[in-house]
């Protein structure tokens, strides 16, 4: 099994999409996925339509470690969640003074081993114990990035700096996992191209390799919100390039996506391709 978190320090670049169309791509190649919804702001709870809802949420399986009782299905076969119920937003403060709390969701997690293929969580866009959790129990962490210097500068300050605050926890044997970013948001003009390649070209040599930057990116197309407000994961609702547009089917951005986070997976995303334009 392994454990997927998307993370930023900053909210609005896009964690929720990514999580959710991640997730539904992967489920519909044939993964048995968990989504874990660890922001307290619910969106990724909503983002799919529930077929079964379990009785409790995420705060019962942080607070009490219930596993039986907290997962629901989703419309999308072999794709399940947990979602957001902490709506007061008392989980961050509760994790901050437990003993364990920034690797009880790590140790949680590990109950799911032989159900799951792969567990996806959402995270909230500011720091907190809750965050920091989230990051510790996953394998690999993925941060979106809007083609903006601001959410650059807050990439580098935040989202990295975060990481390096969290390396002690090796010692509890809850070591920080690799991250990659995803150029998120692209339009198709000058000013785009010109601030993703300042990108590549001056924030991430400052990271000195701690940070690697995707080649694969997320253009700015509508599809993604219809998508979403559809309930569908977006690579069924754009499964091929409308004529006249360069910028690829949002199922060739997210088969990209898929294949270069986890190019060892092993997956048919051809014959989810045929499936999906069938």
């Amino acid at each position: 099994m392994m454990r997927i978190t998307v993370v930023s320090t900053k909210g609005g670049v896009g964690k929720t999409t990514v999580a959710a169309n991640l997730g539904g791509f992967l489920a519909d190649s044939g993964c048995r996925v968990l989504l874990v919804d660890a922001d307290i702001q619910p969106t990724l709870s909503s983002y799919y339509p529930i077929r079964t809802e379990a009785s409790g949420g995420i705060f019962q399986f942080l607070v009490a470690g219930d596993i039986a009782g907290t997962v629901s299905s989703t419309v999308i076969p072999k794709l399940d969640l947990i979602v957001s119920n902490d709506s007061t937003g008392q989980l961050p403060n509760l994790l901050l003074h437990a003993p364990d709390g920034r690797t009880r969701l790590k140790h949680l997690l590990d109950g799911f081993e032989l159900q799951y293929d792969f567990v996806v969580v959402d995270t909230q866009g500011s720091l907190s114990a809750l965050q920091d959790a989230a990051v510790l129990a996953a394998d690999l962490l993925i941060s979106p990035l809007p083609p903006e210097m601001l959410s650059a500068r807050e990439f580098s300050r935040g989202t990295i700096g975060m990481l390096e605050r969290l390396r002690p926890m090796e010692r509890l044997n809850a070591p920080v996992p690799p991250l990659v970013a995803v150029l998120n948001r692209i339009d198709r003009t000058r000013d785009a191209a010109q601030i993703a390649g300042a990108l590549r070209a001056e924030l991430f040599a400052e990271a000195q390799g701690r940070v690697r930057l995707l080649d694969t990116v997320i253009p700015n197309l509508v599809a993604y919100r219809e998508a979403a407000s559809l309930g569908i994961p977006v690579h069924r609702h754009e499964a091929v390039r409308p004529l006249g547009r360069t910028a690829p089917a949002a199922f060739e951005t997210m088969r990209a996506l898929a294949r270069e986070v986890l190019p060892d997976c092993g997956l048919d995303f051809r014959r989810r391709r045929e499936q999906v334009v069938g």
